[in-house]
């Protein structure tokens, strides 16, 4: 493989343009699991694809306790510095895939990788065959750990029952991406501090006396409570909170009653709640479960709730962060890099960054030029497949300007 110096380092060589057959083989390999999506815990499929391709690379990948995932050791370890970890999710959306106008479009039902995963996946498998082949070749500096995450898109997500398995035993850093269909292929997006949102889920039931909408003084007006704390809990909220910390409640269901003229016993909402910085997500439940209370008590009502821990919001570290941008621009220059905003989107690769530092970059994934709209979960989400060689190159660059650090 060629060789390209770094613009930041005389010491270090980075890898060239990735060989034709191994971009080819790249493409292909994400196509094939965007034709086969699997739901989190259940990536059976692409947990062996995965392995087989590694092994076929001289490799040793380990399967997760959980049975879906694993984890791949590049180089050898003894302990005097702390590996860097590149981390992607393997799971896809229980959401259909309704592009028609591609070849490799979702075969399984209802099923689609429609927030980008099968672009991560492959970008680290990639990034994994090229470091292998540079160890081979006593190129590769220090060892590096790839993390094939499951179960991302399941609250609280993968991630914990990964650490469980060990996966950051012998890990100081840990780096990752995302897709982002609002940056072009061929440019990240990089944002040092919250680059991500916490996001949990809250479930609420309301119950009283019901009876006779003419006569509501006799009873608990479940509708009007329900009503109450779906438009007073936020508003509560906002005055108990930083405004800074950006705590906001959003509803996605309520439900109460079933004839006009009858008041029910039995009331629910349910929705998410959002928080832009870790000291406002740990505070949260607390002051979530006051609120609530306080309203429906005020309407009488009994209140039972679920408060359901989601993720906390992923904080890029500043010298990590900095390390992706030297990395990007060692290989494709300072204008490949643009800065990104905070996004209300969870991640759980957000559990990573309690125990070691890290950063997550956006990976841009949209066809320059391309003025259409698109948005991530959504059915039609396609990925502007230049970009697993960014990610490739990204992470391999990363891995070796770390090295030598």
């Amino acid at each position: 493989m060629n060789q390209l110096k770094s613009r930041e380092t005389d010491s270090v060589v980075l890898p060239g343009r990735l060989p034709e057959a191994l971009r080819n083989e790249l493409i292909a390999f994400r196509r094939d699991l965007h034709m086969h999506p699997e739901l989190g815990n259940q990536e059976f499929r692409t947990t062996a694809r995965l392995k087989a391709r590694l092994e076929a690379a001289g490799l040793r990948p380990k399967v997760l306790a959980t049975g879906t995932g694993l984890m791949c050791d590049i180089g050898s370890w003894a302990g005097a510095k702390p590996m860097l970890a590149i981390r992607a999710d393997i799971d896809a959306l229980p959401i259909p895939d309704v592009k028609t106008d591609v070849p490799y479009r979702s075969t399984v039902p209802d099923m689609a990788h429609a927030c980008g995963h099968d672009v991560h996946t492959t970008a680290v498998l990639g990034a994994g065959l090229v470091l292998a082949d540079l160890d081979r070749q006593g190129l590769l500096p220090a060892p590096v750990r790839l993390i094939f995450q499951p179960a991302e898109e399941v609250l609280p997500g993968g991630a914990p029952d990964a650490i469980e398995s060990g996966v950051l035993e012998g890990v100081g850093r840990i780096v990752a991406v995302h897709c982002d269909p609002r940056v072009d292929a061929g440019r990240i997006g990089l944002r040092p501090g919250p680059i991500t949102s916490a996001c949990d889920r809250l479930e609420i039931t309301l119950d009283g006396a019901g009876g006779h909408t003419a006569r509501p003084h006799l009873t608990t007006d479940l509708v009007t409570a329900a009503a109450k704390v779906a438009t007073e809990v936020p508003a509560l909220l906002s005055r108990r909170v930083d405004a800074r910390s950006g705590l906001a409640v959003t509803w996605g269901r309520i439900e109460a009653g079933h004839a006009c003229n009858v008041i029910p016993q039995h009331a629910e909402l349910s929705g998410t709640v959002r928080c832009l910085d870790l000291p406002g997500w740990r505070d949260a439940p607390d002051l979530v479960h006051a609120a609530v209370d306080e309203i429906a008590t005020l309407h009488r009502a009994k209140s039972t709730i679920n408060y359901i821990r989601g993720v906390p919001p992923v904080v890029n570290d500043p010298v990590i962060t900095e390390l992706l941008r030297d990395a990007m621009a060692a290989r494709r220059g300072p204008y490949a890099i643009e800065d990104t905003e905070q996004s209300l989107g969870g991640e759980d690769f957000s559990w990573y960054l309690e125990h070691v530092p890290g950063a997550m970059a956006r990976l841009g994934v949209r066809t320059p030029g391309d003025t259409t709209r698109r948005d991530l979960h959504c059915g039609d989400f396609d990925a502007d497949e230049r970009a697993i060689e960014v990610g490739v190159e990204l992470f391999t660059a990363t891995a070796l300007l770390d090295a030598a650090r």
